[in-house]
């Protein structure tokens, strides 16, 4: 599809959204269902694409996180849709006046998702768009070409091209994607490139949701279980090798926990994994770009004096192979911040481990740098937790476990500062997407036009009276 035909493409939409009837709840909850349907009757099929394109990919993992948790949204949105359509009735300020919030459709918004999860994130938002009412175009990532290609060959299948399509293509192809006049547009990704989203999304003044990313911190306090903390933080860690936008990206630890930590991570990777470079269970680094990049972060790492520790049961495994683009998880001690480790997002099996001597510290570190899109802290204090909670900012915290949050319907997902703009799931994607269209029912006696009639001398003299007796 070239650059005209999908602006020709877009315009056709928006008519066809303009001229049609809103969307009944019937005919919303059939796109939800239609959406389900290709998932989970083509899910063998987009569990192989996706492999193909990581080169190898956890299938358990995809079916997990990409397929059923995409259904999972989807089917919450159908159960909840009758409740959020339903007019909000609000307080009016005269008798017989009545005001309402109405949740109108947007038109046509513009998903452009990421290669991480190349379903979950274009389906997820999907479902807030569908329930709103709106059609859509998704956009998915150049680097997963075989999932999108088959998402292209789908789609058709379940939807009129007016309701849904999908756009492939290069990053050419994602730049002009991102320039089209939608009435609401989707990215996930990095922040580098949420920038030039957001500035191609301005000149049409388009609405965007941006959900980023950013080094999402793990605190761990000295009163934590610190074996259950080990254990939450790498299970989380190494999904998708830990190629994840919420994925921990570094922990602070206090110093007399370092030992104990390392001991309790090589037990639990053991335990986890046998083996990595041939184990089906452990997904491979997207593609060589990536890999090197994650290489070179552990060789800065190294060269600078950090000390990596892969987690590992055979000494006799490599700690990364070039062919599989699989690394083997590794902490990183005596980690500093002009290390690359340290400055970039990470994105990766990697994962730093700083000391700190006294908690303010940690709290104090985290928010001399950017806001993350998550933060994770382990304690079991109480107090402890409400003194992070309210001292740190970030596009969520999840307390004594690891990335929770995304899984819960009933919570917004969004970022904050660097990590994201707009937040969707569940209500809060509906509401995303809607334009809460306030309609007001004058009164029979029009008391609000009256008051605004001339002459406004006896009205006038009203009010100051008024204010007098209130400076009385």
């Amino acid at each position: 599809m070239d650059i005209t035909t999908l602006q020709q493409r877009l315009a056709a939409m928006r008519q066809a959204h303009t001229q049609a009837a809103p969307a009944s709840l019937e005919l919303r909850h059939d796109r939800l269902e239609r959406a389900k349907k290709l998932l989970i009757e083509n899910h063998e099929a987009l569990i192989a694409a996706i492999s193909a394109d990581f080169g190898h990919r956890s299938a358990y993992q995809s079916l997990v996180s990409d397929i059923l948790a995409s259904v999972g949204a989807l089917s919450y949105a159908q159960e909840q849709l009758a409740v959020w359509m339903q007019p909000e009735i609000v307080a009016a300020p005269y008798a017989e006046m009545r005001t309402e919030i109405h949740q109108q459709p947007l038109g046509v918004v513009g998903i452009i998702s990421p290669w991480n999860f190349p379903l979950n994130l274009a389906f997820s938002p999907l479902a807030g768009v569908f329930a709103a009412g709106n059609r859509a175009l998704i956009k998915p990532s150049e680097l997963t070409p075989k999932t999108a290609a088959l998402l292209a060959e789908l789609v058709p299948q379940y939807f009129d091209a007016l309701e849904l399509g999908v756009v492939t293509g290069n990053a050419e192809m994602g730049a002009a994607f991102s320039a089209l006049p939608f009435d609401h547009l989707v990215f996930t990704g990095s922040s580098q490139v949420g920038r030039h989203v957001m500035r191609a999304a301005a000149e049409n003044l388009v609405p965007v949701t941006l959900e980023l990313g950013g080094k999402s911190p793990v605190v761990i306090a000295p009163d934590a279980k610190l074996e259950q903390a080990v254990q939450r933080i790498l299970t989380v860690k190494t999904v998708n090798a830990g190629q994840i936008c919420i994925s921990p990206d570094y922990v602070l630890l206090p110093e007399q926990q370092r030992q104990d930590f390392v001991a309790f991570a090589q037990q639990f990777m053991a335990e986890s994994f046998s083996h990595f470079q041939d184990n089906p269970d452990y997904t491979a680094i997207i593609n060589p770009r990536h890999y090197q990049r994650l290489m070179r972060v552990l060789d800065d790492a190294k060269a600078k004096g950090a000390t990596l520790i892969p987690l590992t049961a055979h000494t006799q495994e490599a700690t990364h192979d070039d062919a599989s683009r699989k690394i083997v998880p590794t902490l990183v001690l005596n980690v500093s911040d002009d290390m690359l480790v340290m400055q970039e997002e990470i994105f990766g099996p990697i994962l730093p481990i700083k000391i700190y001597q006294q908690e303010q510290q940690a709290i104090d570190y985290i928010n001399a740098h950017p806001r993350p899109l998550a933060a994770y802290y382990f304690s079991e204090d109480a107090a402890a937790q409400q003194y992070f909670a309210e001292r740190t900012t970030s596009g969520a915290l999840v307390v004594n476990d690891v990335m929770t949050h995304v899984v819960i319907e009933t919570l917004p997902f969004g970022g904050v500062g660097a990590s994201g703009i707009g937040a969707y799931h569940g209500v809060h994607g509906f509401r995303c997407f809607s334009h809460a269209k306030p309609i007001v029912v004058q009164s029979p006696q029009g008391e609000s036009n009256l008051r605004l009639r001339a002459p406004y001398a006896a009205a006038y003299q009203q009010l100051q009276n008024v204010l007098n007796q209130i400076q009385e």
